[in-house]
């Protein structure tokens, strides 16, 4: 199973902290130097509401194909849109876009942008997974499942390996459900002060988390 398993990727990590570090540094500086965050954020949600929900979801539908990370939808999605649509009318939204997003990722991967993308997946170092009838299901699951590629380079990935349209399809979604409830709710927490719905949040992203490593730990048992 070892030529399923996606080569670990080169630099990617270190160069996603040393701009977490830039952007905090930045962050810190106008702070200290009279920004005033809320108002920012007041800001950028009534530019959210403003643009209207068909809008954001239909971005956040197409955008993380290339490349805009989920979280920049799931985050401010709940607060945004949550007092007109209420809280599970955003996850609804939100997991249905997830869905077609998914779907565009795979198209692009299997026939519209094949060898860009594989050209590109080899430069930084991951590997396409040997997929068989008899592994597509272990391979898809293991992929999702791996920390450190992001989410938009998994479908890629598995777009690549032309593992089966449906089961590509299921297992994509379901293994991205809890971590963008999670986020939606986290973001509703954190933007409007509700300490109780950050607390619930956080609890969806752990047990995500905890059920990842759980499931990833018992294929890798199973497979070795």
């Amino acid at each position: 199973m070892s030529s399923a398993t996606p080569v670990p990727p080169r630099k990617l990590p270190i160069v996603k902290l040393a701009i977490g570090v830039v952007l905090l540094l930045v962050v810190a500086v106008l702070v200290m130097r009279g920004l005033d965050l809320r108002d920012l954020v007041d800001r950028g949600l009534a530019l959210i509401r403003g643009a209207g929900p068909g809008l954001f979801f239909t971005a956040l539908a197409l955008l993380p194909a290339a490349g805009l990370p989920l979280m920049a939808f799931t985050i401010p999605a709940g607060e945004a849109f949550a007092p007109t649509m209420g809280l599970w009318g955003v996850i609804v939204a939100v997991m249905a876009a997830v869905a077609v997003n998914l779907s565009l990722i795979y198209w692009l991967a299997r026939y519209a942008l094949r060898p860009v993308l594989t050209g590109l997946l080899k430069r930084y170092g991951y590997g396409v997974p040997a997929v068989t009838p008899a592994t597509s299901l272990t391979v898809t699951l293991l992929v999702r499942l791996t920390p450190g590629p992001p989410y938009t380079v998994q479908g890629y990935i598995l777009g690549l390996a032309e593992v089966p349209f449906r089961q590509y399809l299921l297992v994509s979604w379901l293994c991205t459900l809890p971590w963008a409830v999670g986020a939606v709710v986290l973001g509703r927490g954190v933007l409007n002060g509700n300490f109780k719905t950050v607390v619930a949040g956080i609890g969806v992203i752990v047990v995500a988390v905890v059920a990842v490593h759980f499931l990833r730990q018992r294929f890798l048992k199973r497979e070795g």
